[in-house]
């Protein structure tokens, strides 16, 4: 089967419970406990969270970069078919960079201080495929253009450091697309830029995915980020989803009482005057975790019931709680 036969046949990822613990002298940290994700061909996922909910865990496993005391010890990932969590580590080097693809929070742990973009542009392309120095960097050009570097021709020569934090950003999602990757895992790339670039970035990679096809994963404490980007949206807590659906359904109608408070924390123009909903507590340590919900210590409405653990309900809106809120309540 052909990669695009394989890409219309099924979603570009599948993750059913997926599980990576850390087995620390502490104890065992299940980090990420339980996950189940599905992103299709050109969709946009957010999955968002509290620090510390596991997040950027679960981005580190789909690429099958857990380094010890952490590993995966349950669960599938499947990237257009093929599953990840037992292949080989040389099969892993020869999909990471081409068909499943890493934009980190901080540039410069993608960029090597010492080279010129053009040459670790060409060395990524280089690596996957056969292709002469010149054929590579025109790709390289074309894919900084694509981005909105201007004058690209001649930033190829530039190194890091003679780049705006913006701009390197733009240089790792360049470097992230030059492949066309099935999936780009994006761990919260715009979080320490100003808001205007932050803005364009978002569009452009918005714009980017639905012409290439790629499916991406954004990770975000920001549900305001996600409003306006993500096509679904997945809420972490605690290693284990509590809520999904499509963007618009969970940012109008919240069901988890932790994703009602997220979104109450997000400042409005329409609650002008008003006090931001506060989420009393804090995130649990993964080695003292509460016995069935995790989020019921920190929930107004928690009862006996949850001290055992919800599973997700079914529909296109799922929701793990015994207790969520009603959809006629607003956000």
């Amino acid at each position: 089967m052909t990669r695009a036969a394989e890409t219309r046949a099924e979603p570009t990822l599948v993750v059913k419970g997926l599980k990576t613990h850390f087995f620390t002298e502490a104890g065992v940290v299940k980090s990420v406990d339980g996950v189940d994700l599905t992103v299709d061909r050109g969709e946009i996922l957010g999955l968002v969270g509290e620090s510390g909910s596991g997040k950027s865990v679960t981005g580190f496993s789909l690429l099958g970069l857990i380094d010890p005391p952490g590993r995966i010890v349950e669960g599938s990932i499947r990237l257009s078919g093929e599953e990840l969590t037992t292949a080989a580590p040389k099969r892993l080097r020869e999909l990471r960079g081409n068909r499943i693809a890493m934009i980190f929070q901080d540039p410069m742990m993608t960029l090597n201080p010492v080279l010129k973009i053009e040459t670790q542009m060409v060395e990524t392309l280089q690596a996957h495929i056969k292709i002469g120095h010149a054929e590579a960097r025109a790709r390289a050009r074309d894919a900084l253009g694509r981005v909105g570097i201007p004058s690209p021709e001649e930033r190829l020569d530039a190194y890091p450091h003679q780049f705006s934090g913006g701009m390197r950003q733009r240089v790792a999602i360049a470097i992230a697309l030059l492949h066309q990757p099935d999936l780009i895992v994006a761990d919260e790339p715009t979080t320490a830029l100003d808001v205007t670039i932050q803005a364009q970035i978002l569009a452009e990679v918005q714009t980017l995915c639905r012409e290439t096809g790629t499916a991406l994963i954004w990770i975000t404490h920001d549900l305001a980020i996600i409003s306006g980007l993500a096509d679904r949206v997945a809420v972490m807590y605690a290693g284990r989803i509590v809520e999904t659906g499509a963007i618009a359904d969970v940012v109008a109608h919240p069901r988890h009482p932790y994703t009602h408070g997220l979104i109450g924390s997000v400042p409005s123009r329409n609650r002008r005057g008003e006090r931001l909903t506060q989420i009393p507590g804090m995130t649990p340590s993964f080695l003292s975790l509460p016995p069935g919900c995790a989020f019921a210590p920190r929930c107004a409405r928690a009862d006996e019931a949850c001290g055992l653990l919800p599973e997700l309900s079914d529909g296109p809106h799922l929701v793990r709680c015994f207790h969520p809120m009603d959809r006629g309540e607003p956000a």
